[in-house]
């Protein structure tokens, strides 16, 4: 997944650790091998290279994750679309190179034809598209999804007490070996150093933050994000920087982590209200920081 991971756990009686490195290892790996954009093989790049309308065989793990992403990508009014591979590419944000000059608007309205929720249709067995140059990109969820998968190994190690993290996507369960809860600070947003803004608990949770302060680049004095807007096909232009979603799938914390980054604060909070997400958003203004908490937040994390 081009990141690192952490499993950190208090040791319980009988878990032979080897063992159950490899078994975190493998299933990485099996992980990577089904859903990664940048392994040519790999069964989403074979769906990918797949010119054709006809239904493609899926493993139940990629079908699970598709349909988690089709389900967020309606709540988030089509924000978070896992079909925005061409725009990302297109931008440079994906396994390509970042573009010679910043992609004309006909060009960009001719790759947004490819793009779309509603050009994929999952089965039980198998997913297929409408549009042969349909292109899936399971980043913005993929990695959660992992996460979760970690912490149902562990579970059957009769683990009970872990902190699982792959690339800044987080689940906690029970609390450390002290016997005091498992702490996660929340990063300022700067580029320039790595700070704290926050440090928080969230009980049996997961833990998601999407930002655009690490992954962009300037042309001609202008900021690309690597968050781009579906239904515009190009990057966010707004002034939230960093969402954190807290809820008990990773996998649905990273989703929305995104789709919510990519709608703005007022939209963001809105959606968060309606549907009881517990979010904290950091908007960047002339004179710093300003942090916006969502009731369900406050209700259920412990701020130290």
């Amino acid at each position: 997944m081009g990141t690192t991971y952490n499993v950190k756990f208090v040791s319980v009686d009988g878990v032979e650790q080897q063992k159950l490195k490899r078994e975190i290892d493998q299933s990485l790996l099996n992980i990577n091998q089904l859903m990664s954009t940048y392994i040519k093989d790999s069964e989403l790049s074979r769906f990918n290279q797949w010119r054709s309308v006809e239904p493609f065989p899926m493993s139940a793990q990629t079908l699970d994750v598709l349909i988690e992403a089709k389900r967020l990508g309606v709540m988030s009014a089509g924000l978070l679309d896992v079909t925005i591979g061409p725009l990302v590419n297109l931008w440079g944000f994906g396994p390509q190179n970042r573009p010679e000059k910043v992609p004309t608007e006909k060009l960009i309205d001719t790759t947004r034809q490819k793009v779309g929720l509603d050009k994929l249709k999952i089965g039980t067995t198998w997913a297929s598209k409408s549009h042969p140059d349909l292109y899936i990109d399971l980043s913005t969820i993929a990695k959660g999804y992992a996460v979760d998968k970690l912490a149902e190994l562990l579970q059957t190690f009769s683990i009970n007490n872990y902190l699982v993290e792959i690339g800044g996507e987080m689940r906690l369960a029970g609390q450390k070996a002290s016997g005091k809860p498992w702490k996660i600070a929340i990063e300022k947003p700067e580029t320039e150093q790595r700070s704290i803004q926050k440090i928080i608990s969230v009980g049996d949770n997961a833990v998601a933050t999407s930002g655009d302060y690490r992954n962009y680049y300037e042309q001609n004095g202008v900021r690309y994000s690597h968050l781009i807007n579906p239904t515009t096909g190009y990057p966010i232009k707004h002034n939230l920087v960093s969402v954190t979603v807290i809820h008990a799938s990773s996998m649905t914390a990273d989703g929305l982590a995104t789709a919510l980054n990519v709608m703005g604060k007022e939209k963001a909070l809105e959606l968060a209200e309606k549907d009881g997400i517990a979010v904290l958003l950091i908007t960047k203004e002339k004179d710093g920081f300003t942090e916006y908490t969502s009731s369900k937040f406050e209700q259920h994390v412990i701020v130290h």
